[in-house]
């Protein structure tokens, strides 16, 4: 799977490049899923107006569903354990590009697990996820105690894992609404590998393991 990691999905034309090179097609020629599930866990974003502004692609912050795609649907991971696997998986296997909303981080990933999706990642090799914020933070390895508020119902506060940094969304300058880079350097602290700081405007591309940070605004490899 290749991986556009963001802070604000897809604001910049830098990031967009990021993602039709990813895509290897047009914007207009591909298929998507939207993923709504981390807003439902977090109390700030979801269930409710927010998680329908954004499959409705009616969230001008936070550009994703509104690109222009061929098609576009909605893959609600908390549905699909009660569904037969051939229901969906052959779904997603067709789908170019997999776009995960931001909100709480572990509520995504307990529901990627249970779901069975976090399972068929690997074989996914052509496809694109997009995250925003915790639909990126959800394929690192640890989010720290900052970014947890659901826990999971097994205690497990990992993450993924599918690359091997953290992230902090959001970096603002000091006084801006956001994570300052003093918070995020904080945050760091507690984290046991490597971590980068991103502001809305920056987004990180992982492809057949090479990492590269695109941005029009602000970043830092902490």
């Amino acid at each position: 799977m290749k991986l556009l990691l963001t802070s604000g999905g897809v604001t910049n034309a830098s990031i967009r490049d990021a993602l039709v090179e990813m895509l290897g097609k047009p914007i207009a020629d591909s298929s998507a899923l939207c993923i709504p599930t981390a807003m439902y866990g977090h109390p700030n974003v979801g269930p409710g107006e927010r998680a329908w502004q954004f499959t409705s692609g009616r969230e001008p912050r936070n550009p994703m569903v509104d690109l222009g795609w061929r098609s576009m649907g909605v893959l609600e991971l908390t549905a699909l354990p009660s569904l037969d696997e051939e229901r969906w998986v052959p779904l997603v296997q067709e789908t170019d590009v997999l776009l995960a909303a931001g909100g709480d981080v572990l509520y995504l990933c307990h529901w990627m697990r249970e779901s069975g999706l976090a399972d068929l990642i690997p074989s996914l090799d052509d496809t694109v996820w997009v995250g925003l914020s915790a639909g990126s933070m959800v394929m690192t390895p640890e989010v720290g105690q900052d970014f947890i508020q659901w826990r999971p119902p097994c205690g497990d506060e990992s993450t993924l894992g599918l690359v091997d940094f953290s992230i902090c969304p959001h970096l603002a300058p000091d006084g801006m609404p956001g994570n300052s880079m003093a918070e995020a350097e904080q945050w760091a602290a507690g984290i046991s590998g490597p971590a980068y700081a991103v502001d809305d405007q920056t987004a990180i591309t992982v492809v057949d393991g090479t990492v590269e940070v695109v941005s029009e605004g602000l970043w830092r490899r902490l």
